[in-house]
């Protein structure tokens, strides 16, 4: 499991109360945004295969004008649909590799969303470290 370490200075130059109740605050915030941060990451470290695209059952008509598919009765078949180069692709999948398939763009999805958690987290620290410098910067 990654450890997540922080240098933290406590070596503060104002003893105003306020400022200390809010760094300490800030501080506060800063550790449990870094907690956020190593449960995110987890997914990154994770070790199995991802497969981009999402799993489903699709139904079409064929075109034939004597087919069943005109009736009512579409043909059912499971594709992977993913984007590449900014176009829809549509892969068919046969039925034995289905739950293995699902199991891999079910975590494709699951690494996705924990980066793009990764970088809301990173914005959230940068400003909390922000507010820190301004309360413990000193003018000469």
């Amino acid at each position: 499991m990654l450890k997540l370490y922080a240098i933290l200075y406590y070596n503060m130059q104002n003893t105003e109360t306020d400022s200390s109740q809010s760094l300490s605050r800030l501080r506060q915030e800063l550790r449990l945004l870094m907690a956020d941060l190593e449960r995110s990451i987890e997914v990154v470290f994770g070790r199995t295969p991802l497969v981009k695209g999402n799993v489903y059952e699709m139904a079409r008509k064929c075109g034939k004008p004597s087919c069943i598919c005109t009736r009512g009765q579409l043909h059912k078949s499971l594709v992977l649909s993913w984007s590449h180069q900014g176009k829809t692709r549509l892969k068919s999948i046969p039925a034995e590799n289905l739950a293995e398939l699902r199991r891999k763009s079910e975590e494709y999805l699951r690494f996705r969303r924990a980066r793009a958690q990764l970088s809301v987290i990173h914005k959230q620290m940068l400003e909390v470290i922000d507010r820190i410098e301004t309360l413990r910067r000193e003018e000469f």
